[in-house]
C-alpha cells in the first residue's frame, strides 16, 4: 500500500527477542518512523512501556498481548519477528491493511512457498491492499542483495559461493542454540530435520537469485556435517558436554544444468576447540565468485568477541527497519528483493 509521503510512517514492533528488541529501539529512534504499537508474547511484558523493553526512556507506547489492539491502530507497517510464523496472524494483519516486513524466512521466494499458504497470504494482501517482505542479514542481505550486486559485473557466472562463519559462544539464546539449532545434543540426535530446516531457510533465497540471473535452479540440495566438543565448555547460552554437537557446517546449493551454481555454506560454532580439520574463521562472510570477472571478498565483523553478542542483532534488525518505506510503497502482494528498489538507510 503506497503510504510514502511527508508524514512519518507508523510502525508496530511484533515481538521483543534479540532481534525484535533491537528493531524496536531502531524504530523509536528513526527520524522517518513513528512507533505506533508493540505486541509481545510474554505476558509479563504486557502493560510495560516500549522504552523499558529496549533500553530507552519512556516512549508512551504500551506493550500489548492482544492482536485486536494492534489491528485497531491502523498502522502502516508491522515489523513481524516472532520465533515461529503464524499464518493466521500474518493474514489478519495484511487483511487489515497493514504492511509487514519480517525477518521470518517464509516469504523470500513465493514459488518456494506451500501453494495453499501462498494463496492465503496473497488473498489477504489483496483484501487489505498490503504487502509482505522477508529480509534480514542471512538470509536476505548476504544471500540476495550482495550476490545480485556482484553478479552485475559478470557476463558469465560459473559459480557463486557464500561462506558464513558465526561464533555463537557469546549469544545468550538457549532456545535458539540448544532447541532449534541442535547444539549440545548427542550426535545421533542431530537428524535430517535440522538439515531440512536449513534447506528451507536458505534455498528460497538462492532460487530467487538464480531466477534473477535467468539461470533458474533445477533443484535445491542440502548437506551437513558436525563436530563435537572435546571437553566441557561453558558458553553464554549454557554448557556443552564433551562429545555433544559443538559446531556444524551446512551447505545449501542451487543446481542449474545439474551442477552447483549458487551455494551457501554456513559454519556455525560454539567453540574453536574442535578437530583441526575444521576451518573455523572469525564471524563474518567470505564470498567467492567464479566467472569472467572473478572475485574473492571478505566481510568480517570488526568487533571484539565479548561485544559481538550485543551487536550482532543489528545486522538483521537494521535491514528490516530500513526496508519499511520501500515495502509500504510497494504494490500489494508478497514482494521480494527483486520487486523492491535498491533501498538504503535514512540516518538523519
Amino acid at each position: 500500500m503506497n503510504r510514502i509521503g511527508t508524514r512519518p510512517l507508523r510502525v508496530v514492533q511484533w515481538a521483543t527477542g534479540n532481534i525484535g528488541s533491537r528493531s524496536l529501539r531502531a524504530v523509536a529512534e528513526h527520524p522517518g518512523l513513528t512507533l505506533a504499537g508493540l505486541y509481545v508474547h510474554t505476558p509479563g511484558k504486557a502493560g510495560r512501556d516500549a522504552g523499558e523493553l529496549c533500553g530507552l526512556a519512556a516512549t508512551g507506547v504500551t506493550a500489548t498481548h492482544d492482536i485486536d489492539d494492534i489491528l485497531g491502530l491502523g498502522a502502516d507497517c508491522v515489523l513481524y519477528m516472532p520465533r515461529a510464523c503464524d499464518v493466521d496472524e500474518v493474514c489478519r494483519i495484511l487483511a487489515s491493511g497493514t504492511n509487514i516486513v519480517t525477518t521470518r524466512g517464509e516469504f523470500h521466494h513465493p514459488p518456494s512457498m506451500d501453494p495453499l499458504v501462498r494463496k492465503r497470504v496473497a488473498a489477504a494482501c489483496e483484501q487489505g491492499g498490503a504487502s509482505i517482505h522477508s529480509t534480514g542479514s542471512s538470509p536476505g542481505f548476504i544471500t540476495e542483495a550482495v550476490p545480485l550486486v556482484l553478479a552485475s559485473i559478470q557476463r558469465r557466472l560459473d559459480g557463486l559461493t557464500v561462506h558464513e562463519f558465526a561464533d555463537l559462544s557469546p549469544r545468550d539464546s538457549p532456545g535458539l542454540l540448544f532447541e532449534v539449532m541442535g547444539f549440545g545434543r548427542a550426535p545421533e540426535e542431530f537428524d535430517e530435520h535440522r538439515l531440512a530446516h536449513v534447506r528451507d531457510s536458505f534455498g528460497p533465497s538462492l532460487s530467487l537469485v538464480a531466477e534473477a540471473l535467468s539461470l533458474p535452479a533445477d533443484a535445491i540440495e542440502a548437506t551437513g556435517e558436525f563436530a563435537t566438543a572435546r571437553r566441557r565448555t561453558t558458553i553464554a547460552a549454557g554448557t556443552l558436554e564433551p562429545g555433544t554437537v559443538a559446531a556444524q557446517r551446512m551447505t545449501v546449493a542451487a543446481l542449474h544444468a545439474g551442477r552447483p551454481l549458487l551455494r551457501f555454506i554456513a559454519t556455525w560454532y560454539c567453540t574453536t576447540d574442535l578437530d583441526p580439520s575444521w576451518d573455523v574463521r572469525d564471524t563474518g562472510w567470505h564470498i567467492s565468485v567464479e566467472g569472467d570477472a572473478p572475485l574473492e571478498i571478505d566481510m568480517r565483523f570488526p568487533v571484539p568477541l565479548e561485544r559481538l553478542g550485543s551487536l550482532s542483532p543489528n545486522y538483521t534488525a537494521n535491514r528490516a527497519v530500513n526496508a519499511v518505506p520501500s515495502v509500504c510503497a510497494a504494490a500489494p502482494g508478497i514482494v521480494t528483493t527483486l520487486d523492491l528498489p535498491l533501498f538504503t538507510a535514512t540516518l538523519a
